[in-house]
């Protein structure tokens, strides 16, 4: 086991160490989505809005890991290795970040739907929901399409952005998403 574990860091920080510098944004999303996690836990805000916080930190992480990987190895191969591989390492990194901290921040709740007719019908339940986890799908979702959101405010614009558009826009969605489920949910 010791083996293990000091074969595992010296691959970690072999991979760490020979990361060459990028020019992209993403590595300042990857940075503020956990120190905005972080923060939000240092100072006891509810489990469901760090969700929504690991929930981005954990996307912006494997997409930065994925351009890195494309950049680096798989420039000559064909559109769908990469699309691939993209979708592999998100996944991944969503999975390996979200489902060890479940126990952690598990914060189940009850959800009273109420549609129509009296209570116990099939349409009026009340569901008990884990708030950590369908606010960190929310953050995953919110991550990967502020790109396009981005985009449109581009396109809106006649092809011009503002200055770190895409991130301002991640944050704020994050930040308006959080607040919403802190105060009102």
């Amino acid at each position: 086991m010791k083996r293990f574990k000091i074969f595992f860091l010296s691959f970690f920080f072999s991979l760490v160490l020979g990361i060459k510098t990028v020019s992209a944004h993403c590595p300042l999303c990857t940075v503020g989505a956990a120190f905005a996690a972080g923060g939000a836990a240092y100072l006891g805000v509810s489990r469901a809005v760090i969700g929504v916080f690991i929930g981005a930190f954990a996307v912006s992480t494997g997409l930065w890991f994925a351009r890195i990987i494309k950049k680096k190895y798989l420039e000559q191969k064909p559109m769908y290795v990469s699309a691939t591989l993209t979708v592999v390492l998100v996944l991944g990194s969503y999975l390996s970040t979200i489902l060890p901290l479940i126990p952690l921040l598990k914060d189940v709740k009850p959800l009273m739907v109420s549609v129509m007719g009296g209570y116990g019908s099939l349409l009026n339940r009340t569901y008990m929901v884990d708030y950590y986890l369908i606010t960190s799908i929310i953050g995953a979702i919110i991550v990967l399409s502020a790109p396009w959101i981005s985009a449109k405010i581009s396109a809106l614009r006649l092809g011009r952005h503002l200055p770190y558009q895409g991130i301002v826009l991640t944050f704020v969605l994050l930040i308006i998403t959080g607040f919403i489920f802190q105060f009102f949910i």
